[in-house]
Formats: C-alpha cells, sequence, structure tokens
C-alpha cells in the first residue's frame, strides 16, 4: 500500500476534495463578479436613495441645501399631506379615477382584440402587429404631444366630428373632458396586455370549446364558462401589472398640462403632484413623504389583489396559490 493512498480515501465525499473546494470557491468568486453590476446598481441606484429619501420625508429640506442643513420635523410633512394640503386630496381624486376607469377599459379592449386576433388566416400577424405598435412607444413625449395636437381644438378628432355636423370642444383644454383624454390614451396602448391574453388563449384546450359545442353551448356561454375561468390566471396578471402602471401615470399629464396639473388641476396625477412638489417648489422633504405613502398605498393595493385573487383565480392543476 502506497502513502498516497494512506493519504486519500477513495471514498470519501467529492465536496471534502481540495481540487473540488477550490473550483467551487472559483465558481463562486466568478458568480459574484458578474452580479456585481447588478447589486452596484440594487445599491446605489435604489437601495441607498430609497433610505436618504426615507429620512428626507422627516426633515425639511430643499436641494439649494446641503443635504447636513436639512431640520427634521419628524411627522409634520406627514401631518400636513393629511391635514393641510388641499392639493394632495385632489390629486388622489384623480388619480383614483383615472385608474379605475382606464385600467378596465384597457383590459376589456385588450382581452376583446385578443379573442379577434386568436384565429388562424392569412395575414393575422400583420394585424397583431399593428395593434401591438402603440405600446412599443410606451408613456414617450413625442406621443403625448402627437395626442394633444389630435385633440385640441383645431385637431383631427374634432375634424373628423365636423364631417358629421358635429362642433367640436378644446378637448384638452376642457377641466371637463381632460382626464378622459388621457384615459382614452391610456386604453389605446392595450397592446401588452393583449399580447399576454393571445398567450393565454392558446393555452386553453380545444376539446372543451368541441365537448361545450356537442353540449349546444352558445359562444357567450363558451365564453364565460370556459374563456374567463380558463383565463383567470392572465387576468389576474394583466390586473396587477397595469392597476401599478395605472397609478403611475405621469408623462402624458405631464405633457398636455406643461407640467402644471391643469386645466385647472383636472390631470393633477399623484406622481405630477409629486414632482411639482420635490422639482418645482423645491420642496423635497415633503415630495419624499408623498413618495414612500404612494409606495405603501400601492403594496397594499397589490397585497389587497393577492388576498382576493384566491377567491375567482383559477388554475388548472387545481394547486393551491
Amino acid at each position: 500500500m502506497t502513502a498516497s493512498t494512506l493519504t486519500r480515501d477513495p471514498a470519501a465525499p467529492a465536496a471534502h476534495r481540495p481540487g473540488r473546494r477550490v473550483r467551487r470557491r472559483r465558481e463562486n468568486v466568478a458568480g459574484y463578479v458578474f452580479l456585481s453590476p447588478w447589486l452596484l446598481g440594487l445599491l446605489g441606484v435604489t437601495a441607498i436613495p430609497m433610505l436618504i429619501s426615507l429620512y428626507l420625508s422627516f426633515t425639511d429640506y430643499s436641494p439649494l441645501i446641503s443635504l447636513g442643513d436639512a431640520s427634521w420635523v419628524g411627522l409634520d410633512n406627514y401631518r400636513r399631506m393629511f391635514t393641510a394640503d388641499q392639493s394632495y386630496w385632489h390629486a388622489v381624486t384623480v388619480t383614483i379615477t383615472f385608474a379605475l376607469v382606464a385600467v378596465p377599459l384597457k383590459l376589456a379592449a385588450a382581452l376583446g382584440v385578443a379573442l379577434l386576433l386568436n384565429r388562424t388566416m392569412r395575414g393575422i400577424s400583420l394585424f397583431r402587429g399593428l395593434f401591438y405598435l402603440p405600446s412599443l412607444l410606451g408613456g414617450s413625449v413625442a406621443l403625448a404631444i402627437v395626442w394633444v395636437s389630435m385633440f385640441n381644438r383645431e385637431g383631427a378628432f374634432n375634424s373628423f366630428l365636423a364631417l358629421f355636423g358635429i362642433q367640436g370642444l378644446p378637448w384638452v383644454n376642457d377641466p371637463d373632458w381632460a382626464l378622459y383624454t388621457l384615459i382614452l390614451l391610456a386604453v389605446w396602448q392595450f397592446g401588452a396586455p393583449m399580447v399576454i391574453f393571445l398567450a393565454g388563449l392558446k393555452q386553453v384546450p380545444v376539446e372543451l370549446y368541441e365537448a361545450a359545442s356537442v353540449d349546444g353551448a352558445s359562444p357567450w356561454r363558451k365564453f364565460v364558462h370556459i374563456t374567463l375561468p380558463m383565463l383567470s390566471p392572465v387576468i389576474f396578471f394583466n390586473l396587477v401589472l397595469e392597476t401599478i402602471n395605472g397609478f403611475q401615470g405621469f408623462t402624458s399629464a405631464f405633457v398636455l398640462s406643461n407640467g402644471t396639473g391643469g386645466p385647472v388641476d383636472s390631470t393633477l396625477m399623484y406622481t405630477l403632484n409629486l414632482y411639482i412638489k420635490g422639482f418645482v417648489e423645491l420642496d423635497m422633504g415633503y415630495a419624499s413623504a408623498l413618495a414612500w405613502v404612494f409606495l405603501l398605498v400601492i403594496g397594499l393595493i397589490t397585497v389587497v389583489l393577492f388576498s382576493t385573487g384566491r377567491f375567482w383565480v383559477h388554475y388548472s392543476d387545481n394547486e393551491e396559490r
């Protein structure tokens, strides 16, 4: 028996061999090296700014002075928000109205178009691409500018109404209609949820529709009793995403009102009000408090959606989610 046989047991676990430990350590180091850009971004762009913002929400701070000179005011910013700032409650009302109207209409439009495009025919891919195209522009400034030009008094929409003898309105400058032009813009960009609905429709077994046809079910009954239950996880996913996006609306309101929330604060979305407080009035402490309340409310809404989803979201494998 040689010395090497005495010092190394072939039956020893591979994880305890020196060579394997060295390779594993090198793999771990390589993994952290590749993760370092993301970790640096998480710390520098998200985590540290969030902690600074949390501290500033308890101070009276303006960017015109240094961070070290911020004066501690405790909960004064939050008391002001809920008791003394009328623009806060107006912004909350505008944002809730926008979300409650735009999100259901957008999801309904996305599902309706997805049902129309869920078929095999020549050129169907072209139609899918055309319907998805507005979503590629996202919340761009250019798209908002085009939308404003379409709905002003001399815009294309009023020109279309004039063909039928209908006198148009200055939609984007009318306090009663300005917000609804933003809602229409949000609904028009239904391409992203439409694609997700299309993917969900492809997963619905054809046998279910065939069995329902044999039983004499109408198209409406098929939709209500087959399509909607089978699509409920996809509907839930789109609902969560679009609800969060609805409350975060900013660009279109900023462009339409030139950053003021007008006309007569009719488009003063929550995020636009936050921007005005922080970067126009330079009240960064109060703006930070607005941001943290907004974060908590969005988190609470998400929790409510997930809590209620178990009552109407049905998974095909019947597993508890």
